[in-house]
């Protein structure tokens, strides 16, 4: 009885060890190949598993999230012969666990030892001011190139990122000139085209000036030329009145044209420059009687008026 009793026991405790070796719990985000005599055979995903104990074995526990991995700086000639040094970042993740633990050995090291190959093709097909100006271009190929690299292993590479791209320091004071040059260069530009903007200005402002003098000049001259039209005018009008008045026989008249013309001659020798004093050996009467006959032929006017 206690021979049979303790292989119970044993049978029993066999039996639990057994169950035990066979359960397999796999986190989420985790995948484990299963290895039967050396030889995988199939996957385990997130959850509860049995497998069958001395016989199948867990091989490779494959981490199925996204990995981040740091590329160190290194330095990288350029196509211009420019030595810098450049680190970045990459982003992979395992699409296919088996793939990834029975085709590539160190999955980690042989990702990052492409991805600093590559850098080191890529940039250094590249002038330096392609580097300095066309990160997103350098990152683009990088990520094309290294995910068709990393394909069979199983793995998507999704983001290549350069972090820092160090140009030796004599290159990067020659830049800084450079750029200093270049900005002096623009405010004398931009401070040229102001100059030339306000000379521009300032000579449409004077042509607007002659312009607007010249219209006013010419108004001016049209409303003189216009004023001595009609005063030549009444002139010939007065002239031919006389005349008609000479021609009738009317005494007066002469008188009028004479005390007129008489009275001009006064006005220009009494506005000479050079004249001061005026000697007038004249008879007032003769003036007073051409006044007369301008009144005597107002009135003969008035009264021919039929209003």
């Amino acid at each position: 009885m206690d021979v049979t009793s303790a292989f119970v026991l044993a049978f029993v405790v066999f039996a639990v060890v057994l169950v035990f070796s066979g359960a397999k719990s796999v986190k989420q985000g985790w995948e484990f190949t299963v290895e039967r005599f050396g030889r995988y055979t199939r996957t385990l995903r997130p959850g509860f598993h049995l497998i069958v104990p001395f016989i199948d074995r867990i091989g490779a526990k494959m981490n199925m999230m996204e990995n981040v991995l740091d590329v160190p700086p290194q330095d990288v000639i350029t196509k211009d012969n420019a030595m810098i040094r450049a680190n970045g970042v990459l982003f992979f993740q395992v699409l296919d666990s088996a793939k990834a633990a029975y085709e590539v050995n160190n999955l980690q090291r042989a990702t990052l030892n492409l991805a600093l190959t590559n850098i080191r093709t890529v940039m250094g097909s590249m002038d330096l001011d392609q580097l300095l100006s066309q990160r997103e271009v350098i990152n683009a190929q990088l990520l094309s190139v290294i995910d068709e690299a990393t394909r069979p292993w199983g793995v998507k590479v999704t983001r290549v990122e350069i972090k820092d791209i160090e140009p030796p320091r004599d290159l990067v004071d020659a830049m800084a000139r450079q750029m200093k040059a270049e900005r002096e260069k623009r405010a004398n530009i931009l401070e040229a085209e102001g100059f030339r903007q306000a000379e521009i200005l300032k000579a449409e402002g004077e042509k607007q000036a002659v312009i607007l003098d010249a219209e006013g000049a010419r108004e001016a001259a049209f409303r003189a030329a216009e004023a001595r039209e009609r005063e030549a005018e009444a002139e010939a009008n007065a002239t031919q009145m006389v005349s008609n008045a000479i021609a009738s026989g009317d005494i007066q008249a002469i008188n009028y044209f004479v005390a007129l013309k008489y009275v001009e001659a006064l006005g220009q020798f009494a506005t000479s420059p050079n004249q001061k004093t005026m000697f007038l050996p004249m008879e007032a009467t003769g003036v007073m009687a051409a006044i007369g006959g301008i009144a005597e032929i107002a009135k003969e006017s008035l009264a021919k008026d039929p209003s």
